[in-house]
C-alpha cells in the first residue's frame, strides 16, 4: 500500500502569532481597566442629576447645593461640582445639563480623552 505525503504547510499558531495576540489582548484589557472607573463616575453623576431634576429645585443655587451634597455622599464623583452644572427651565420643567472631559492615562505619554455629557429633566 502506497502512502502519499501531503505537501502542504502545517497549520497552527506560531509563537510569534501567539505573542502578537497576547499583546493585543493586553492592550485592550489595559484600556478597559482604565476606562471603567470613568464610566462608573459618569453614570453616578447622571443618576444624581436626574434625581435632583425630579425634585424640581426652586433656584439654580439650590440645585447646585443639592448636587454638592450628593457629591459628598458619592465617593466616585470627582470630575465636576455643582458650579459646573447648567440649570435652566424649559416649559416650566427643570433641566440640568453637564459636560466634562476626562483624560485617561494609558502609558507615558499616551492619554485617552473621553468627553462626557448628559442631562436630567423633571417630569
Amino acid at each position: 500500500m502506497l502512502r502519499t505525503r501531503t505537501a502542504g504547510r502545517s497549520r497552527g499558531l506560531t509563537l510569534i502569532g501567539l505573542l502578537i495576540w497576547a499583546i493585543v489582548v493586553a492592550f485592550v484589557a489595559l484600556i478597559v481597566v482604565r476606562v471603567l472607573p470613568t464610566i462608573n463616575e459618569y453614570t453616578t453623576i447622571l443618576r444624581a442629576v436626574k434625581k435632583i431634576a425630579q425634585d424640581q429645585p426652586a433656584t439654580v443655587a439650590e440645585a447646585r447645593k443639592a448636587f454638592d451634597r450628593q457629591k459628598d455622599i458619592e465617593y466616585s464623583i470627582s470630575s465636576i461640582s455643582g458650579a459646573d452644572l447648567v440649570v435652566t427651565k424649559e416649559n416650566d420643567k427643570v433641566v440640568i445639563r453637564f459636560a466634562y472631559d476626562k483624560e485617561v492615562p494609558l502609558f507615558d505619554p499616551v492619554f485617552l480623552l473621553i468627553k462626557y455629557e448628559g442631562e436630567g429633566r423633571s417630569n
